[in-house]
C-alpha cells in the first residue's frame, strides 16, 4: 500500500514540475519578460517556481518605467513596485518605491522642517504660487513676507509679524506659504493653533507623562520661526497668559526668534481679552504680554474677502 501511495506522490510530483515547466515557458515567449528574468541569477529550476510572481513583478516593472507623477501611479500599489530579491539562493518579493514616489519625496522633504499643530492639511501645501491675488487689500502683506524671506536669509534677527484681520481671509495661510519657502532652505518652523495647543499643553501637564509638557514646549520655544495662530480665540487663563504665553514670548525675544501671530483682534482688543480672566481683570499682566508683541513683531492688519465661504 505504501508502495502505491509512493507512485502516486511522484507521478503528482513529475505533474507538478511538468506544470510548472509549461507555465514558465509559455510566459517566456514574451521577449520583454525573458529579458526581465534573465537578470535574476538564478536557475530555471528555481525560476519558473515563481512564475506568477514573477508576472506580476514585471507588470509592475514596465508600469513603474513610464512617465507619470506619483498622483498617477499606475502600479498595482501607488508608488511602489513588486520586485524580486535573491535570499539565500531564493526569491523573495517585496515593494519597493517606484521612481514616481522617490522623486515626491525628494521635491515634499521641506515639509519635515515644517510643524503643524491642529493646522489644516492644505496649510501644508500652501505656496505663493496659489495664494489668492485678486484682493489688492492683501498685496501688502504679501509684500511683506516676500521682503522677510531676503532679509531673513541674510539676518536671522528679524522682527516677526502680528497679523490681525477678519475671519477666513487667509492669514495663515500666507505665513504658511513663507515657512515652506524658508523650508526648501531648511529652515525649521511651527505653526500651532493656541486654543487647541493650550488644552493639549494642560492635558499632558496633568498626565502622568509629563516629559511629553517639556517636550512640547521646548519645541515651540526654541525652534527658528514660530506662528501662534489665532490667538485671542482661547480662554483666557492665568496659567495660559503668565505661565505659558509670557515665558515663550519672554525667551524668543532675549533670542531674537522671529515670531508671528495671527488674530481677529488688534492689539487692543487682545490685551482687553488677556486681562480678563476668573481672577478678575489683570491689566498689568496683560499690557505684559503686550508689550513683547511688540518688542517681537510688526502690525499690520489685512481685510479681505471670506475664503472659507
Amino acid at each position: 500500500m505504501q508502495k502505491v501511495s509512493a507512485n502516486l506522490n511522484k507521478k503528482a510530483s513529475k505533474n507538478l514540475e511538468y506544470l510548472l515547466d509549461e507555465e514558465f515557458s509559455e510566459a517566456l515567449k514574451d521577449e520583454e519578460f525573458k529579458n526581465f528574468v534573465s537578470q535574476i541569477k538564478l536557475k530555471r529550476e528555481t525560476l519558473k517556481k515563481y512564475t506568477s510572481n514573477l508576472l506580476e513583478s514585471f507588470t509592475d516593472y514596465k508600469l513603474s518605467n513610464t512617465t507619470h507623477h506619483y498622483f498617477d501611479c499606475p502600479t498595482k500599489v501607488k508608488g511602489y513596485v513588486y520586485m524580486p530579491k535573491i535570499v539565500d539562493g531564493m526569491l523573495e518579493f517585496s515593494y519597493v518605491p517606484c521612481h514616481c514616489k522617490k522623486d515626491f519625496d525628494q521635491k515634499n522633504k521641506y515639509h519635515e522642517n515644517t510643524m503643524l499643530f491642529d493646522i489644516p492639511e492644505e496649510v501644508k501645501e500652501a505656496s505663493f504660487k496659489k495664494i489668492y491675488k485678486q484682493d489688492k487689500n492683501r498685496y501688502d502683506v504679501i509684500l511683506w513676507l516676500t521682503e522677510f524671506i531676503q532679509k531673513y536669509k541674510k539676518d536671522k534677527h528679524q522682527k516677526g509679524l502680528y497679523l490681525y484681520g477678519n475671519f477666513g481671509c487667509g492669514k495663515t495661510y500666507l505665513i504658511a506659504a513663507m515657512f515652506n519657502e524658508l523650508a526648501k532652505s531648511n529652515v525649521k518652523s511651527a505653526i500651532i493653533f493656541w486654543p487647541e495647543f493650550l488644552r493639549n499643553l494642560k492635558e499632558s501637564f496633568n498626565s502622568s507623562v509629563k516629559s511629553e509638557f517639556s517636550k512640547k514646549y521646548n519645541y515651540i520655544k526654541k525652534v527658528p520661526l514660530l506662528l501662534i495662530d489665532d490667538i485671542g480665540a482661547e480662554s483666557t487663563t492665568s496659567w495660559s497668559r503668565d505661565e505659558i504665553l509670557c515665558p515663550l514670548l519672554q525667551y524668543r525675544m532675549d533670542e531674537k526668534l522671529p515670531t508671528f501671530f495671527t488674530s481677529n483682534l488688534d492689539l487692543k482688543n487682545l490685551e482687553n481679552h488677556l486681562a480678563i480672566t476668573n481672577s478678575g481683570i489683570e491689566e498689568i499682566k496683560a499690557g505684559r504680554i503686550i508689550s513683547r508683541i511688540k518688542q517681537l513683531t510688526e502690525n499690520k492688519e489685512m481685510i479681505s474677502v471670506n475664503l472659507r465661504k
